[in-house]
């Protein structure tokens, strides 16, 4: 007989863990503080990127974010402020950010992605979500610089010593594969081996399959207290009620490190604030691609293009900075000088907060002493990516199964020194 979960946390994350607990037969109660029609997962670029073998926490880019923390449209903007929290992250992040680390870290991104893409194939197959989109038409790291090319051309190497498959292109290689959009770039890198989604058709219809499958949302309740016995949760507290499980998933994203705190763990964990533009009008653009030298995302979606970027650091909040929104423009007419974004185009961008742990890997597993709570947080920019097969590992936790791949990177309790 299945258990009863509570999945805290209403994203891609806290779906995925809902589906794959609710397929092998749990009762499954999901909890959102807000109504999950918004947020980073609907505005993220919709990759399944075993590409992104580099975590966030690589060497360099916290002394750049240094060097950018009074450029507020920089790509990776730090707001000044005083907050302990933001201090421990920002130096376990520092810690994190080795050539060493990045090393190990490769070939368990590209694992876990692929498993993930995997499991997205599977959700298609099954038909439980209907016709979505999904294509296998690979990424583009476009660049203007040798430099860029140089750093580029050294993650592809290391790609394809992992076995992922990756093609360089020259200029008119790369003409031929974009021949309706004029792209100013010297040429590319083509990851073969990465996906593209539409998440604001996936995520409706996850939720209207999880309903008719009997998975009981309560959107607009916040948690506000526990109470903890011998092994772990007994109860939470929301704004309205009380309710009790089995077992419990923290899978808040942004807001995990503040609800942590309330069950006694001190998780390290910063919002990074994304934004995105989309174009409904034809843009030509028929595969995705990183402009590299802007450092932000473009995406042919299903009815519409997004252009999507950036990472700020400022805390939670949903303000939207126009400097940033016009920096995202330039970007793109930098690269499609065609295209210029029109002023209704660029006054309807939205931000969500993607949850980043100090080394850029999740954080999926359990804590000593709460034997019945899976902490599934801290994907950085791989959310999207890493959804399934989250939800997938946490099912197996939940159930003592052995997981799928070794949750040892992802312990919730890990050092960063």
């Amino acid at each position: 007989m299945g258990k009863h979960i509570i999945v805290i946390g209403g994203g891609i994350i806290g779906l995925s863990c809902a589906y794959f607990l609710n397929k092998v037969g749990h009762k499954v109660t999901l909890l959102d503080k807000g109504d999950m029609t918004s947020g980073a997962s609907f505005v993220n670029a919709g990759y399944l990127t075993p590409s992104h073998i580099v975590p966030l926490a690589a060497p360099g880019v916290m002394w750049q974010g240094v060097k950018w923390m009074f450029n507020s449209s920089s790509p990776l903007y730090m707001k000044p402020r005083l907050d302990l929290d933001f201090f421990r992250w920002a130096w376990s992040f520092h810690k994190s950010s080795t050539k060493a680390k990045v090393e190990r870290a490769a070939p368990v991104i590209r694992d876990i992605n692929l498993l993930s893409a995997e499991l997205y194939r599977d959700i298609k197959k099954s038909g439980d979500l209907g016709s979505f989109h999904l294509q296998d038409k690979g990424l583009l790291m476009l660049y203007q610089t040798e430099a860029s090319y140089q750093h580029e051309h050294r993650v592809a190497e290391k790609a394809k010593q992992l076995g992922l498959e990756v093609e360089e292109l020259n200029k008119a290689q790369l003409r031929k594969l974009q021949p309706k959009e004029a792209i100013e770039a010297q040429g590319a890198i083509y990851y073969k081996c990465d996906s593209h989604t539409t998440p604001t058709e996936f995520m409706p219809k996850m939720i209207a399959y999880l309903k008719k499958a009997g998975v009981v949302f309560r959107p607009h309740e916040e948690v506000q207290g526990l109470s903890l016995g011998p092994k772990g949760i007994v109860g939470i507290q929301t704004k309205t009620q009380a309710y009790s499980a089995d077992a419990y998933i923290l899978a808040a994203g942004s807001w995990t490190e503040n609800l942590a705190k309330q069950f006694g763990i001190r998780l390290l964990l910063q919002a990074g604030k994304g934004y995105c533009i989309n174009v409904s009008r034809p843009t030509g653009i028929t595969l995705p691609a990183i402009l590299m030298e802007a450092k932000m995302a473009v995406t042919p979606m299903k009815g519409f293009t997004r252009f999507a970027g950036t990472m700020e650091f400022s805390g939670i909040n949903a303000h939207v900075r126009e400097k940033r929104v016009k920096a995202i423009a330039r970007g793109a007419n930098r690269f499609y000088p065609e295209l210029e974004m029109k002023s209704e185009e660029t006054q309807l961008a939205q931000t969500g907060l993607r949850p980043v742990s100090p080394d850029g890997l999740p954080y999926i597993g359990k804590l000593p002493g709460l034997d019945n709570l899976v902490v599934a947080t801290g994907h950085a920019m791989m959310g999207w990516s890493l959804g399934p097969a989250t939800g997938k590992l946490v099912q197996q936790l939940i159930d003592g199964e052995t997981p799928e791949m070794d949750l040892g990177p992802f312990r919730p309790n890990r050092s960063f020194s």
